[in-house]
């Protein structure tokens, strides 16, 4: 679970970030294991020094991401067992976006931690709201029913789970509306801001034209369709995490949620140049 948070700290665009989303993307993909020299050479299609992607290497190993093994007298690096269940669950959420109906039912997490255990307190808040969960009270959290999973493994793994409640219930009742409720809960502005972002640098990408034929005449993909791909996803990642797909009705009027899903929809569909090129680099 620590490497979902750390994922979650790494800023879309640095150096960690990119790489994480290149082996969460290829790696696997590539048989669990990719040679040093390939992984310098796909970072450096995205603008990245070798010595630079060596350093964060050398980080996603301290946090264990991957490790370092030999095939065949290659030095190169595999992903770890803990980080395989992580990027398997950031898939899930990467391409499958949630959205709510407005039937679909609620998860509440009600605890009481003792100050004895206020860092554990904090972990959980923290996950919590990394997962997309709002909160009602300081003791009281609210997300989809569909994330009761997620926030049961969390208190799993922090020891708390003889501390706290889960309910699961049909649309909450509010003295207001449920909009100002959900305003209230999560931060619908922050997360509106990162759908916006993200349709700011990719919304005139989309509008080139359809990528998936690119390379249909024979030529080979380019390393700048890679780069592309590679960061829309990247800056795209941790937007999942953090919008928990509300209805409709808990929304702003001018939520640009559903524009963002679209144009990531849009993009990812146009993935096959990018992973051809990796394929030409594998085999370079």
């Amino acid at each position: 679970m620590s490497a979902v948070l750390d994922d979650m700290d790494s800023r879309p665009g640095s150096t960690t970030s990119l790489l994480r989303t290149v082996i969460g993307l290829y790696l696997r993909d590539a048989g669990g294991w990719m040679s040093t020299r390939h992984i310098i050479a796909l970072m450096e299609a995205l603008g990245v020094t070798a010595a630079v992607s060596r350093t964060a290497l050398s980080r996603l190993k301290k946090k264990e991401i991957v490790r370092p093994q030999l095939r065949h007298d290659v030095p190169g690096f595999a992903v770890t067992e803990g980080a395989a269940a992580m990027l398997a669950r950031g898939d899930r959420r990467i391409f499958n976006p949630r959205l709510m109906s407005s039937v679909d039912r609620w998860c509440l997490v009600s605890f009481s931690i003792p100050e004895t255990e206020r860092e554990k307190r904090h972990q959980l808040r923290r996950r919590l709201h990394w997962i997309g969960c709002g909160t009602v009270a300081a003791g009281l959290w609210i997300c989809p029913d569909s994330l009761r999973e997620e926030v049961e493994e969390i208190l799993e793994d922090l020891e708390l789970r003889g501390m706290a409640t889960v309910f699961v219930t049909d649309t909450p009742s509010v003295g207001g509306s449920l909009r100002d409720a959900a305003s209230a809960w999560w931060d619908l502005e922050a997360v509106a801001e990162l759908h916006r972002d993200f349709i700011r640098h990719n919304g005139s990408a989309a509008d080139d034209g359809d990528p998936r034929s690119a390379s249909d005449d024979g030529s080979p993909p380019s390393a700048g369709t890679f780069a592309r791909y590679v960061r829309c996803i990247d800056r795209w990642r941790i937007i999942p995490y953090l919008d928990p797909g509300l209805p409709a009705e808990f929304l702003p009027e001018d939520w640009p949620g559903m524009a963002g899903i679209a144009l990531f929809e849009r993009m990812a569909a146009a993935a096959r140049p990018s992973a051809e090129f990796v394929r030409a680099t594998l085999e370079s």
